[in-house]
């Protein structure tokens, strides 16, 4: 276990997961939780003070898709086990080292930087963003 969580964190973890990327499918959805735990484990940039899956959602201008319907409705049961096996240590690529992410449109390529941070690569509809090893040890 990467963070100590309960069921509520699994809950709203599985939920944004659903509404920041249930159109890449699976992999895209557990990035988007790698993304959030990581925010939770790094204590580094903006994220030195959040310390749990709700202060990483709710953290001021963030994650859109907290607004979503997508993150209104309840989370099932195949999106709490897939938000288990990210709090849980699975990571995945790009994501791995990731703090953040965006979509930057269907026909338009990642930027190499966002907010000065080097692009750790693409999945489907969203470009993951990495902070240098020295910057967010935690994380690496």
């Amino acid at each position: 276990m990467l963070i100590s969580y309960t069921d509520r964190d699994v809950d709203l973890l599985a939920r944004i997961m659903r509404a920041e990327a249930l159109s890449d499918g699976e992999l895209g959805m557990l990035m988007v939780g790698n993304v959030v735990v990581n925010r939770v484990i790094s204590n580094c940039y903006t994220f030195k003070d959040i310390t749990n899956i709700y202060d990483a959602l709710y953290q001021k201008n963030q994650f859109t898709g907290v607004n979503s319907s997508l993150f209104q409705g309840q989370s099932t049961e195949y999106e709490k086990q897939l938000a288990k096996r990210v709090l849980n240590g699975e990571y995945y690529y790009p994501a791995t080292h990731a703090l953040w992410f965006y979509y930057p449109g269907k026909s338009s390529s990642c930027q190499s930087t966002w907010y000065n941070q080097k692009l750790a690569g693409r999945y489907k509809n969203h470009c993951f963003y990495k902070p240098s090893p020295g910057a967010c040890q935690q994380i690496y």
